[in-house]
């Protein structure tokens, strides 16, 4: 089972293989890669810092605790009726997102993240509602 915050389950669909640091990626890669070979990979929610938030850099500022992000994370859960603590599989959160999630909700909802303007989480979440999981990343 892996602990995730709101916002990185958006971010987990926009994921291309790059980050803040190689082990920042590495422990990303494995996260997505595990859910994606297997979607009924258990995930709890969690409110703060989680396994992602854990191999973020020490360099610069550690954004992970920013009130922003913590907003960001209420949002998200609450606009696909999911609440701290739950726990559920990777597949049911993906059928979540393809209810209550259009692409273009990434603009309002994640709109101080600096790679929103990449436009690859709203590439996932269009992929998703085509009937696509997460992407291969090599």
């Amino acid at each position: 089972m892996f602990k995730l915050r709101g916002h990185h389950l958006f971010c987990l669909l926009g994921y291309r293989g790059m980050g803040y640091s190689q082990e920042y990626v590495q422990n990303m890669t494995h996260l997505h890669q595990t859910l994606r070979n297997n979607p009924k990979t258990f995930i709890q929610l969690v409110k703060g810092p989680d396994q992602l938030c854990e191999k973020f850099p020490n360099s610069g500022t550690y954004h992970c605790q920013d009130d922003n992000i913590y907003e960001r994370d209420a949002v998200i859960l609450k606009k696909m009726g999911l609440e701290i603590g739950q726990i559920l599989m990777w597949e049911e959160i993906e059928s979540r997102i393809r209810k209550f999630v259009v692409p273009s909700d990434i603009q309002m909802v994640c709109e101080t993240c600096s790679w929103r303007s990449y436009g690859i989480c709203e590439e996932g979440i269009q992929e998703l509602h085509e009937g696509k999981g997460l992407r291969e990343v090599k």
